[in-house]
């Protein structure tokens, strides 16, 4: 079944779709093209071959793609059109925005679709119907779906799914650039090791990465509304959407099941995505290193989040607690004791409690500590595994 939208010119339409989905519909797919004629085919046609974990094909049936080509000077639509005409089989629709330039951006467009999928799923009563979110220049790996609704199955609200870079454009960027990309890859890894270790979410377990981007991320219609779907920020729209579930603590898993395959190109379209930090570290003076905050930062921020939750885990119970008691964590955290204790007595959820006192701080806890080397931060991270590994009281 094939939908072919027609071209539009509007600022926010009522609906970019015309036709209800199909009731069998668990997974709405949405994916922003900006000028992607040259990808855009390769995108859709790993979505076309999907399979289950077993590696049986996908009921096409069960999932739909919305494709927004918006502001395009390219063939984009007409092409994502042409493979829709190809594959009658896909339950694919195509539409095409001209917005005005203060709407032109990737956190609008991306909430127009999400926006759309959430609605779309609710009105077929898939209120646990995920929407699941890629970008017109992704490979989403064979079982990508089927390993989103596999988590999702398992519990969770949302996914972000691991985000790999493909091997020719890594291999093409200046030396440089490709160093800092690895080794912020590498100490993000180990960031997000230690954060399980010293503050453990039941939700997301090892093996977990720390990507969470909108490249490769995955929602339930349900939670999606009760987050507020994603913010009016022009970007990171991601970033700000993974923060808004946090706040309504959202059973969030960073999935290695769930993959992803981008370009490493240099000139995407965000001021602040992939592309753009690849080619300001490219621009960077040469020998200049990668900065990050240390281990002791990293180890120190953990803890304290950890007994914040264990303090708040405590009073859901009614136990009784003291401005005194309150007071080492306080200046841990960098706050006032008296402040720390009225908020822990609001009707607050985790995720929020956090948000106030990050607010709150009169420097962010991570600021407080000088900037290294990532190299020698990695070392350090690894170092303070090695030693939990070996005493893990």
């Amino acid at each position: 079944m094939t939908i072919v939208e027609p071209v539009a010119t509007r600022t926010t339409p009522a609906a970019l779709i015309g036709v209800p989905p199909l009731p069998q519909c668990e997974v709405s797919v949405i994916v922003p093209a900006k000028d992607e004629a040259q990808t855009i085919v390769t995108t859709l046609t790993a979505l076309a071959n999907q399979t289950c974990l077993d590696g049986q094909p996908l009921n096409p049936r069960t999932y739909e793609i919305i494709v927004l080509a918006n502001n395009c000077s390219d063939e984009s639509a007409t092409i994502a059109r042409q493979f829709a005409q190809q594959h009658p089989d896909l339950v694919l629709h195509v539409a095409e925005v001209t917005l005005p330039p203060d709407l032109a951006y990737i956190g609008h467009v991306r909430k127009m679709l999400m926006d759309e999928a959430a609605l779309r799923l609710m009105s077929v009563g898939r209120s646990r119907g995920v929407i699941a979110s890629t970008d017109g220049d992704t490979i989403a790996s064979p079982t990508w779906i089927a390993a989103i609704l596999h988590e999702i199955g398992s519990g969770v609200d949302a996914v972000g799914g691991r985000i790999l870079t493909d091997r020719h454009s890594r291999q093409a960027l200046h030396p440089q650039a490709k160093s800092h990309f690895l080794q912020e890859v590498g100490y993000r890894s180990l960031v997000a090791q230690v954060e399980f270790r010293l503050d453990p979410d039941p939700y997301d377990p090892l093996p977990r990465h720390y990507q969470h981007y909108g490249a490769s991320l995955a929602v339930t219609a349900e939670m999606y509304a009760k987050a507020g779907g994603i913010p009016p920020v022009r970007t990171p729209e991601d970033e700000a959407f993974y923060q808004s579930l946090l706040r309504v603590d959202a059973r969030f898993r960073h999935s290695p099941l769930v993959q992803v395959t981008t370009s490493a190109r240099v000139s995407g379209r965000s001021p602040v995505g992939l592309a753009a930090q690849l080619r300001n570290w490219t621009e960077l003076s040469a020998g200049s290193t990668l900065k990050v905050a240390p281990a002791a930062a990293i180890v120190g921020w953990f803890r304290s989040r950890h007994k914040l939750r264990s303090i708040w885990q405590q009073l859901l119970f009614d136990s009784k607690i003291s401005v005194d008691e309150v007071e080492p964590l306080a200046s841990q955290l960098g706050v006032s004791a008296h402040w720390l204790f009225d908020e822990l007595f609001k009707d607050l959820t985790f995720g929020k409690l956090v948000d106030r006192v990050t607010q709150h701080q009169q420097h962010h806890y991570l600021s407080r500590w000088q900037p290294i080397d990532a190299m020698a931060a990695i070392r350090e991270l690894r170092q303070y595994l090695s030693t939990l590994n070996h005493h893990p009281g």
